[in-house]
């Protein structure tokens, strides 16, 4: 399974966007908006062969998201017609206060139906990209720990969203609950504590075999305290790739840290729940390998998005 990780902005939005969601998504936006009838005000004030340039300007400034989905867009809403969007400023710059990120030309009737849907969407991926951009400077320089995002997104719009992370410099956490292993409390819930190591590796080795060599990203376990810890650390190498470390105290977070290394070094340690931009250095300077935070998702603002017609 490929690692989206691994891959740079261009190539991710291809890996996100092959199994048909993405064009789904812009499908139903489409259908939400046009219905059956189409744009009936465009119709009625815009004459037939009129064309324009317009102008995508950011209001407020910001780290940009979401245009690698213009193609696609334009491929839903005007297919096959003359419509164009010229980006000045590709996914993941950062755009200053009223500087102009793209520029969309066509007929004005299919400009004026794709405005909202285009302004919506990179308004809300560039929110995103704002926020973890905000989340990775507070991380800071020569910290270990990576930023993540979580599956806490907006229904449908799930793989943009990720992508928009990647655009402020996250990384990308399990996409679904189809390419990785997260066992989780509710998992192990009326597992005694003398048999959580044993449950684990049973429940590891039946998620591998059936998916196949490569077909999971990883499997991860979620601990609440130094015991639990100590009994996942405890297993085989190879068992389990990370452990999440779910509301622990930084102090704990730091013996958790002292302890895989002694234990288990080639185990990833991921800290998670309730960590805000006022935290999350303290948390990094715990020594932990990976943050991850829901609110790069569900606590962005959406970026100030204009479309100006110039002509």
């Amino acid at each position: 399974m490929d690692d989206p990780n691994a891959l740079n902005l261009p190539q991710l939005y291809a890996h996100l966007a092959r199994g048909g969601l993405v064009r789904r998504l812009l499908e139903l936006a489409r259908d939400e908006d046009l219905g059956s009838a189409g744009d009936r005000t465009g119709a009625a004030c815009i004459p037939v062969g009129a064309r324009a340039e317009a102008r995508l300007v950011f209001r407020s400034g910001g780290i940009v998201a979401g245009l690698a989905a213009g193609p696609d867009l334009i491929d839903v809403f005007a297919p096959g017609r003359d419509v164009h969007l010229d980006v000045k400023l590709e996914d993941g710059g950062r755009a200053a206060a009223n500087s102009t990120i793209a520029v969309l030309s066509g007929p004005l009737r299919d400009v004026l139906a794709i405005e909202r849907t285009l302004l919506n969407l990179v308004g809300r991926l560039s929110g995103i990209a704002t926020r973890t951009a905000k989340f990775v400077e507070r991380i800071g320089p020569g910290m270990r720990a990576r930023l993540y995002d979580t599956r806490k997104t907006t229904p449908g719009l799930r793989l943009l969203e990720k992508y928009a992370v990647r655009c402020g410099g996250g990384h990308t956490h399990r996409v679904g609950l189809y390419d990785a292993v997260l066992i989780k409390d509710n998992h192990l819930a009326g597992v005694a504590p003398d048999q959580l190591a044993d449950f684990v590796a049973r429940a590891a080795a039946r998620a591998r075999a059936a998916a196949g060599p490569g077909g999971l990203q990883f499997v991860q376990v979620e601990v609440e305290s130094l015991a639990m810890l100590e009994r996942v650390l405890g297993l085989p190498g190879g068992v389990v790739d990370i452990v999440l470390l779910d509301n622990m105290p930084a102090d704990e977070m730091s013996e958790s840290v002292r302890l895989r290394d002694r234990l288990a070094p080639r185990v990833e340690l991921e800290a998670s729940g309730g960590i805000t931009l006022e935290t999350i250095r303290k948390v990094a300077e715990s020594g932990v390998d990976r943050i991850s935070v829901g609110s790069l998702t569900h606590g962005a603002a959406s970026i100030d998005v204009a479309l100006d017609i110039d002509s």
